[in-house]
Formats: structure tokens, sequence, C-alpha cells
């Protein structure tokens, strides 16, 4: 039987960032985003609606624009929802409006050039539809420390009521976070979209928050959003 959504999240002492596909007790489809950060500019950032409608990550202080660490987190593309941890959701994004296959536009990524983590880039297309197909792609170094870039792409058969799929970058003590795992199930039986928020918000450790957002793909861009501070 999976896991709970907080058992698996609490489970992970850094998580990093991470992506959600599920469905509440009821059936609601919904999908889900959240960062963290261990360094002052990693926690410097909040969610903030771009002109062009993306959903990004964006600094709170006055630093400059870092590639690595501000980004869109979740945007429109070809009839579908984007959402992911790097500036490759709008290069999805823009393919999929091209007119590529979700597997396609997935395909070609590279992990990110943050050595010695090299974080992997972790992306997800959403139908719109509830009962829609989701395509969860990942792009990683190989646990073998071979330099070329693993590429995984997962199509998500129909989820039940109060089933979900978790990805997470990083797994282990925040001193030193592993590769998370390809992915997990969980068990996602909460009551709505805030129930959701509510629940995921609370498990990430309180110290690394950042911020959260959950929506229904199809009701896109309205979103629920939480931050570590007011900002």
């Amino acid at each position: 039987m999976p896991i709970d959504l907080t058992e698996a999240l609490a489970a992970h002492p850094y998580p990093g960032r991470g992506v959600l596909r599920c469905r509440t007790a009821d059936g609601a489809s919904l999908a889900a985003y959240f960062l963290t950060g261990r360094s002052p500019a990693s926690r410097a950032r909040a969610l903030r609606f771009a002109p062009d409608g993306a959903l990004t990550v964006v600094p709170t202080d006055v630093r400059a624009h870092d590639d690595l660490r501000h980004y869109p987190a979740v945007r429109r593309g070809g009839g579908l929802v984007v959402y992911g941890n790097g500036e490759q959701v709008a290069t999805v994004a823009d393919r999929l409006d091209a007119g590529l296959s979700p597997v396609e536009a997935l395909d070609g990524l590279d992990y990110e050039p943050d050595p010695p983590i090299f974080t992997p880039r972790l992306t997800v297309v959403a139908d719109v539809r509830p009962d829609g197909p989701t395509w969860l792609g990942a792009a990683r170094r190989s646990a073998a420390d071979r330099p070329g870039t693993d590429r995984l792409f997962l199509r998500l058969g129909a989820l039940s009521p109060g089933e979900g799929v978790l990805l997470t970058t990083y797994q282990g003590a925040p001193a030193a976070p592993a590769t998370g795992a390809p992915y997990l199930e969980v068990a996602t039986a909460y009551r709505d979209a805030s129930d959701v928020l509510e629940r995921l918000w609370s498990a990430l450790p309180a110290e690394y928050r950042v911020a959260a957002a959950v929506f229904a793909p199809a009701a896109f861009p309205e979103v629920l959003l939480r931050h570590a501070a007011q900002q």
C-alpha cells in the first residue's frame, strides 16, 4: 500500500524541489510544485506570476537572475500544463506549442550543471482533462557517475481517488544530499486542494521551506500558494 504523502516527505530531511501529481479522496485531479533551500540565496525566493502567465520562481531581494534558482515553474504549452524545477519548463512548453509530443518535448534535457550534486531536472506534462494522461520526465546523472545524462520517462496510468506520484530532487541529509528516487507512489486521500497544500507544507522541514503551489491543471492559472514568510 502506498505510503502517505506526509510520511514520504517527512522521511526526506532535505527534499530540495519536488513535483506531485495526485487525486484527492473525492477524485479531484491536482498537481503541486514545491521548493526548499539550504542557503540564504535559495531561501530568498517566491512564486510569482510573470507577464507571460507562467508561475515563476523569482528572487525576493536585489540579487541578479540565477538560471538555477530563478525559472518558470508552471506554464501552459500545446494545450497541456508543464511544471518542474528549472528553465526546462519553458523549453518543454515551447516544444509542445511547436507540435511535439510530450515524450519528444521531454527528451534531450540534461541534469543541472551544479557539481558535486548534479541536481536532476524534473518535469511533468499534465493533460487538463481529469482522466487525461500525465507524463513525468527526469534528466539525471547516473548513479555510476557516468557524465552522460540518463533520461527517464513515465506515462502515468489513470490515478484512482487518493493516489499520487511524487518526485523530489534530493534525499538524505541536508549536508550531503543525494539524488532522489526516480519516483514514489504516495497516498493522497485528502479533502481538497487546500488540504493537499496544508499536508504537503507541514511535512516539509520548517527550516528549509520556501514556497509551494497546488492547482488543478484544468484551472491553471488558478493556484493556491504558500510561502515561508510574507514575501
